[in-house]
């Protein structure tokens, strides 16, 4: 189990059977063994720990009933579709969302695209339409914050009111806090904790180490000249502080490695466009065209120009040894693990 998380679940005795986690993308109908479901609603990005009250919430309500317990969650995020021009840090891709989800004892999640169609779509529709006619659903839980239907004109007193008139089990999850002098969790607060480099924060926020996963691609080989080898990754419409990381990074083929992350533009030579480079302790091999997840344990510095490469060397050797430190104590909860 994660330490201190009610949504997680106790894995089952090695011969026991494991049900299937369902999903149902975009234009796929809804998997008929999810059919009936209690679904938690929302955008979910990070899945925090504010949200998984919400999943400790379906999964109870679901058992009461017999139901399957799901999430329903859209794509592209909302703020995403109504503005398209105005870049956005999102915590967690559709990849990782789906990762993380496997991981809470759901039966499934269920998404659906947004759209014009979506976005004009009245909160009574919301609930006839997608709930009843089109998802078959039989319950619902949101957050206390949740507005939904054209121009937001649904609350959460209008989902209640429209799901006991539909025959819809409703329930509305309050605000959820760290610790009782914190602020709420909130994925706003998330982002600003990873854009001023406070991984820690964040981590705390979240209940577990926040990750990304991207291609790893080719790049100027510079670090092989300097002892440090690194797997380059371009991370799109990324907050995060730049500056220097503990990370630990899952190779596609599985393998897990302990590292030391750069995530900038390189000031000691060129200041280039910001690329996530990281040097995998112990790892020999070509990684080229490979997908990759990092996983960000701590911040050890911020980025910094050095006169010289063997000045840069020389705290670099530093950086590696701070992070094998870091890695050595931490006990945040893994996803990728």
């Amino acid at each position: 189990m994660f330490p201190g998380d009610d949504t997680a679940v106790r894995s089952p005795a090695p011969d026991a059977p494991r049900e299937p986690f369902l999903i149902g993308r975009e234009d796929e109908p809804v998997p008929p063994a999810l059919m009936g479901a209690v679904a938690a609603i929302g955008n979910f990005d990070g899945i925090h720990s504010g949200h998984r009250a919400l999943i400790a919430a379906v999964r109870e309500t679901a058992a009461e009933t017999g139901r399957p317990a799901v999430v329903l969650t859209f794509e592209p995020h909302p703020r995403v579709y109504f503005r398209p021009d105005q870049p956005m840090f999102r915590l967690s891709d559709r990849g990782a969302k789906e990762r993380v989800f496997a991981r809470l004892g759901l039966d499934g999640l269920i998404v659906r695209r947004f759209d014009a169609g979506l976005a004009k779509t009245t909160a009574a529709g919301f609930v006839e339409d997608l709930l009843v006619r089109d998802l078959g659903v039989t319950g619902v839980v949101i957050g206390h914050d949740f507005h939904f239907g054209r121009g937001r004109e649904g609350t959460p007193a209008v989902l209640a009111a429209l799901c006991a008139t539909a025959g819809l089990r409703c329930r509305i999850i309050e605000a959820v806090s760290i610790d009782r002098e914190a602020e709420p969790v909130s994925s706003s607060a998330i982002r600003a904790a990873l854009a001023a480099g406070d991984v820690a924060r964040a981590n705390a926020l979240l209940g577990y180490r926040w990750f990304l996963s991207a291609q790893v691609r080719h790049g100027d080989k510079r670090g092989r000249t300097l002892g440090y080898p690194t797997a380059n990754m371009a991370l799109d419409e990324c907050g995060l502080a730049h500056g220097i990381y503990a990370v630990r990074a899952q190779l596609q083929d599985g393998s897990l490695y302990d590292g030391v992350a750069s995530y900038g533009r390189r000031p000691t030579f060129d200041d280039g466009a910001p690329l996530l480079e990281v040097n995998l302790f112990g790892f020999a091999g070509d990684l080229y065209g490979q997908d990759m997840t990092v996983e960000f344990v701590a911040h050890l510095r911020g980025e910094e120009r050095f006169d010289s490469a063997e000045a840069l060397i020389a705290r670099m050797d530093l950086d590696a040894a701070e992070a094998r430190s870091r890695l050595a104590i931490d006990i945040t909860p893994s996803m990728i693990a």
